[in-house]
């Protein structure tokens, strides 16, 4: 963590945490099982938009979104399942797991292949002149002031634009790495719990994952 990242965000905080031993496979019945169960329990927390917009994480996230004319895009996923009554979709293992648990918990994360890393990670804030190759493809420049997580090689992801290609998971990532942004409002310990949510369902799909790092650092 930058000196100007403590002075920019003071109280926020940031979660990590290294599963190896993984599998990323695309079909796993009892993890699907758990998207209906997580459905019907988002229904139920969240009767209205009242509720949604109301709820802590939510409003964290939304107040930072609203600095840069964005909506936090998991509140737009939220109303798709809980008032569209949509389906959690289908995808790779660990990005559903991932998924999950970020609507679960509202906490904004990023996965990545921990071997396409190079490492030490380092959380900054963007000066507005940087710039990253998103999943989709595309080039883009940071935001000013957003934050953003860097390896020796460039960005991997910030909060505004998200991961990026290069360090993203694949069907042949065997290690993976979680992160979480957390501004300030949001309490470590909701970061911690988040984090194990994550492994959780993880372990549906790779039951032999095994955590190697898991911290929240602030």
């Amino acid at each position: 963590m930058t000196e100007l990242w403590r002075k920019t965000y003071p109280g926020a905080s940031a979660g990590l945490m290294v599963l190896s031993n993984v599998c990323n496979m695309e079909q796993c019945e009892e993890l699907e099982n758990c998207k209906r169960e997580l459905e019907t329990k988002l229904r139920a927390r969240f009767l209205n938009d009242g509720d949604l917009s109301s709820y802590n994480s939510i409003q964290v996230y939304t107040e930072y979104y609203k600095r840069y004319s964005k909506t936090y895009h998991v509140l737009q996923q939220l109303k798709s399942v809980v008032f569209k009554r949509k389906c959690i979709p289908r995808g790779a293992g660990l990005i559903e797991a991932m998924f999950m648990a970020e609507l679960e918990n509202c906490l904004l994360t990023a996965g990545h292949d921990y071997e396409a890393l190079k490492f030490p990670l380092k959380l900054d804030v963007a000066r507005g002149n940087e710039k990253y190759v998103l999943l989709n493809g595309q080039e883009q420049i940071v935001k000013p002031s957003d934050m953003m997580i860097v390896d020796t090689e460039g960005i991997i992801s910030s909060i505004i634009h998200g991961p990026d290609l290069r360090s993203r998971i694949v069907p042949s990532t065997r290690k993976v790495v979680f992160l979480v942004y957390a501004p300030a409002g949001i309490s470590k310990d909701l970061v911690a719990d988040h984090l194990s949510d994550i492994y959780a369902y993880v372990k549906l799909v790779s039951p032999d994952a095994q955590i190697d790092r898991q911290e929240v650092y602030s």
